[in-house]
């Protein structure tokens, strides 16, 4: 009795493999790549407006003494940015207003990375990275950015 072994893997069924993944990649609906988006930025943003009211008098210190914003009472600093970190997640997470949201918080990465932590632009690069995504293409299908498209499209073509 011979055993059929398999042939062996040759540069191109490996190439074709690789291909067919790429392809597979390729056809991935963004809705799909948005969704994570959201939620990362949204994370980031939220972690850090709830350790500013965690200690508020640590957080109005800290834009006292640390971050130091040119043409900004402290106070007025840490209430912009916390009411910033508190609402655009929200946003994020449901999709709404997707674009304005990527604008606001570019603006606000930018303030972060030139005025209180310069050295930190890998993190900053990264976050910038994601909102520009979402600047370029929005929330997704998956949003209720979408759904009042949608809706003000079928309401047009009647």
């Amino acid at each position: 009795m011979t055993h059929a072994t398999p042939p062996p893997h040759t540069p191109l069924t490996i190439v074709a493999h690789a291909q067919r993944v790429v392809d597979w990649l390729d056809r991935m609906p963004y809705t799909i790549l948005a969704i994570p988006l959201r939620l990362a930025v949204a994370t980031v943003f939220w972690n850090s407006a709830m350790a500013k009211l965690a200690n508020w008098a640590t957080a109005v210190e800290l834009f006292r003494e640390e971050y130091r914003l040119p043409l900004l009472p402290p106070e007025l600093a840490a209430y912009l940015a916390v009411s910033v970190e508190l609402t655009t997640p929200v946003l994020l997470v449901l999709g709404l207003a997707a674009r304005p949201v990527a604008l606001i918080l570019l603006g606000m990465i930018t303030v972060i990375q030139l005025f209180v932590y310069p050295l930190a632009w890998p993190t900053h690069i990264q976050w910038a990275a994601m909102l520009l995504v979402l600047l370029a293409r929005g929330g997704g299908a998956l949003s209720v950015d979408w759904l009042i498209h949608r809706r003000l499209m079928d309401a047009s073509e009647h």
